[in-house]
């Protein structure tokens, strides 16, 4: 099978966790014998953070200019297998025309933003990534979130047939590995800055901070502020390249997990960065959101604060307590949350539309 994808980027990870849910997303499909063919944008800001300079099992394709790269694109669709376009592709409605004008592959669209894309919808904002047309003429629609927002897809962008692919961990990229002394800490937090997680930031990592004093509290992530609240006891790792995700994570007795305000409202939209850690057999603190026990079991393979105080809690169990959560939440990554699971997620979902397109196609043959 031959997928030919236009997405915002897989070479870098920089202030983005779409990356890494690429990369191991398409190598598990690169197992399965698909050939990959990536469309990215060459910007700046990804190109001097640019980790990743090729894929597996197919080619990257980094562009300067929608015009240079137009006559390219169409000729790879032409004898495509799948077309996919995602959200923030920032060519999104040049490549849909592409896409839609395939001779003969299932169309997709993967929403890797849904709650954003709803929400900017609601506002009466444009979005970039889908043009005019709404996603009606898409064989297939896939969305990173679940739950209610698969029918306002349908509802509100037309979308004929959907389906789920979640986030998932790369069990070969990510797994427990020996504790390194500058990412040591009680509690962690990976992540880019976000204003719309920054409440919540606040009350789960920076107040027991402030409240805990003698233990070591440890942020990595791109885009932080100068004015943000730190505590001297709060250190600060700027960007980290994903080789260095399983080494941060392990070594901490507990990381912690935010939400970005939109997802958190629409629920069932859990963050890679939640598979990432538990695939590294960390214990993780998380904010609740509606599905969240669809994923992991609270107080067996997560822990979940609505306070500061919850938080402090958290940090006072035992270190056997917090290792054995851990387990649990490594167990369930092993088997359910893992890309080669996702890579057969995907595949079936592109199996049942093409059968469908066929199946519509032979009626009106024979009509």
């Amino acid at each position: 099978m031959k997928i030919v994808i236009f997405g915002l980027t897989v070479s870098s990870s920089w202030g983005n966790g779409h990356a890494t849910l690429w990369r191991g997303l398409l190598q598990a499909l690169a197992q399965r014998g698909c050939r990959i063919v990536f469309f990215e944008h060459d910007v700046p800001y990804y190109a001097a953070t640019r980790d990743q300079h090729e894929i597996a099992g197919g080619r990257l394709v980094l562009y300067p200019s929608w015009s240079e790269i137009a006559a390219e694109a169409e000729r790879e669709v032409a004898d495509a297998d799948v077309v996919m376009v995602t959200s923030y592709c920032p060519h999104g409605a040049e490549a849909t025309e592409i896409a839609l004008a395939a001779p003969r592959a299932v169309r997709a669209f993967y929403d890797l933003d849904t709650p954003v894309t709803l929400a900017r919808l609601e506002l009466g904002e444009a979005i970039g990534y889908i043009g005019p047309r709404g996603l009606g003429e898409f064989d297939l629609v896939l969305s990173y979130t679940g739950g209610g927002a698969l029918r306002q897809l349908s509802e509100r962008l037309g979308a004929r047939r959907t389906a789920t692919l979640f986030g998932h961990a790369d069990c070969t990229a990510y797994r427990k590995v020996a504790a390194v002394d500058r990412f040591r800490a009680d509690l962690s937090y990976l992540g880019t800055y976000s204003a719309d997680r920054q409440q919540a930031l606040e009350m789960l990592f920076v107040e027991p901070a402030r409240q805990r004093a003698l233990q070591r509290f440890v942020v990595g992530g791109a885009q932080y502020p100068r004015d943000f609240p730190w505590t001297p006891n709060i250190f600060f790792i700027r960007h980290l390249p994903p080789r260095e995700h399983p080494a941060f994570y392990s070594s901490s007795r507990l990381t912690l997990s935010v939400t970005r305000q939109p997802m958190a409202v629409m629920g069932w939209c859990p963050s890679g960065r939640l598979f990432e850690s538990a695939a590294c057999a960390t214990a993780i603190l998380t904010d609740w959101w509606p599905g969240l026990d669809d994923f992991f079991t609270p107080g067996r393979e997560i822990l979940v604060a609505r306070s500061a105080d919850d938080a402090i809690d958290a940090l006072e169990l035992s270190d056997v307590e917090l290792n054995r959560i851990g387990a649990n939440a490594y167990e369930r990554v092993r088997a359910e949350h893992t890309s080669e699971r996702r890579a057969d997620d995907l595949l079936n979902a592109l199996t049942a539309a093409y059968s469908r397109q066929m199946a519509i196609s032979q009626h009106m043959t024979e009509a």
